[in-house]
């Protein structure tokens, strides 16, 4: 069922939130060895239900009344393990939830679990997890994409209608194309970041997804807003679900550096088609130009990685998490640090702090910083030209399981097309817009700052056109 059918049986009493979760778990139970979206599942789920149902007859109004939700394991959930897909966060358990843990809370939704990802949110595969990979539903034997890998995997398999996520250089968007999917970034700020566990807090924001445009607007619409919990967050309230009935009166901007070279025939095609599809009905479609395109993943990984140095250093074994005791206070960092993170966040940390070591900070992370301003002065120069902007998600479809560990910066090649977005702080929304060896592909759209309901408008206007065709839950079983 999609998350608005299950409020409308809710609210109505043709079932109740007891009976909607118990349907879930059966499937989990029948199809989650087989795809491992969840780290664990939530044993208060039951008791979550029962509460919603006696909201419900005291009068509440729930618009996610009884909607089991997936929530990414870098989301702190009070009293319920946030682990980070890490060994040294394996036995953390948070005092607080994240806002928008606690906004899902609020509008009667139940926190089915939480799902994996690549540890510390680092990777694009979620093959980096602690606890193992999961498998893309459309074929077990490829990745979902990461680092939100468990959360896509979940939402395509109809393991749960709505999941959350993370994205801090693509890890909704990336995911959410290479398993079919609604995946939404909003603009820096549209979204409380409080109760994040943090990788690279410059980039990070929590994102949604969903198998149709009515239940991201349902789900986006419940999450954002001000939160004086977070000092980035911007005081503008939501309106998604209004956006989808306006009208797509735009002119959409392709990205020429995004198709110039790279992409399977797959994606190029399915530009194609987006493009007929939606000129029939009146949008209109011009050529653009970001010339600095060319820099952003190199930009990207000097800034993420600089700040996940800076981010990181509190994993210490002093204060929480694992502790690994050592000969000293030095020697015991050490040890935890050596025992506590996997391969990529610790190559990571190293690339980061030797970009801000003293003699290389200028050379390396000052520039980065001067070609991240560049690229968001490119961005705006687009944007002079068109209203919304069209790019690929992914280059390709999934890849099989793997392949890319033993060759980082191949992996590092699969964000290409998502890392500017959040160096230059814009929202971007990822859509099903194809199938290409019975995978499926995304598309990107991006709007101007504080513009993201325009994104909806447009996704709604190409999935009402398309009638569904892309929409499917993943042949599973």
């Amino acid at each position: 069922m999609l998350a608005q059918e299950i409020v409308e049986a809710v609210q109505t009493r043709r079932t109740s939130p007891g009976e909607v979760l118990q349907e879930y778990l059966q499937r989990i139970a029948r199809l989650e060895p087989k795809v491992h979206a969840f780290i664990r599942l939530n044993p208060r789920a039951q008791a979550e239900a029962e509460a919603i149902e006696k909201r419900l007859a005291d009068g509440e109004n729930l618009p996610l009344a009884g909607v089991p939700i997936a929530v990414k394991d870098n989301l702190c959930t009070r009293g319920l393990q946030t682990t980070c897909a890490s060994r040294i966060l394996e036995h953390f358990v948070p005092p607080y939830s994240a806002s928008v843990v606690e906004k899902l809370h609020q509008a009667g939704a139940i926190v089915l679990g939480k799902t994996n990802l690549d540890e510390f949110a680092m990777g694009s595969s979620t093959e980096y997890s602690a606890f193992g990979p999961t498998h893309n539903p459309w074929d077990l034997e490829r990745v979902p994409g990461g680092t939100s890998g468990g959360s896509a995997a979940a939402v395509a398999a109809d393991l749960a209608p709505l999941a959350l996520g993370t994205d801090t250089g693509g890890s909704v968007r990336q995911p959410s194309a290479l398993c079919g999917v609604y995946g939404f970034k909003p603009t820096y700020g549209r979204i409380s970041r409080y109760g994040v566990i943090a990788h690279a807090s410059s980039l990070d924001q929590v994102g949604t997804l969903a198998r149709s445009m009515e239940d991201l607007a349902l789900l986006t619409d419940a999450l954002s807003g001000p939160d004086p919990l977070d000092s980035t967050s911007l005081p503008v309230l939501p309106k998604f679900r209004e956006a989808l009935e306006q009208t797509a009166d735009f002119t959409v901007g392709i990205v020429a550096e995004a198709f110039a070279s790279g992409n399977s025939a797959g994606v190029n095609a399915a530009c194609e088609n987006f493009r007929a599809t939606l000129e029939r009905r009146g949008v209109r479609f011009v050529e653009v130009s970001i010339p600095s395109l060319h820099y952003a993943l190199a930009t990207y990984y000097i800034v993420d990685t600089s700040e996940i140095s800076s981010n990181l250093a509190r994993y210490d074994g002093t204060l929480y998490g694992l502790r690994v005791t050592g000969q000293d206070v030095g020697n015991t960092m050490m040890r935890t640090r050596e025992a506590g993170l996997g391969p990529e966040v610790k190559r990571r940390i190293l690339m980061g702090t030797f970009a801000l070591s003293a003699g290389y900070y200028e050379a390396y992370y000052g520039k980065a910083l001067r070609a991240r301003a560049k690229l968001k002065a490119d961005f705006d120069a687009a944007f002079a030209q068109a209203d919304l902007l069209l790019m690929p998600t992914s280059p390709t479809p999934a890849f099989k399981l793997g392949d890319k560990l033993s060759d980082p910066l191949s992996m590092y090649l699969s964000d290409i097309d998502t890392v500017a977005i959040n160096l230059a702080g814009l929202p971007a929304l990822s859509l099903p817009a194809g199938l290409e060896g019975g995978l499926p592909i995304g598309l990107q759209l991006i709007a101007r700052p504080l513009e993201d309901e325009r994104i909806f408008t447009l996704a709604k206007a190409f999935e009402k056109a398309s009638e569904g065709a892309f929409v499917q839950i993943a042949p599973v079983s």
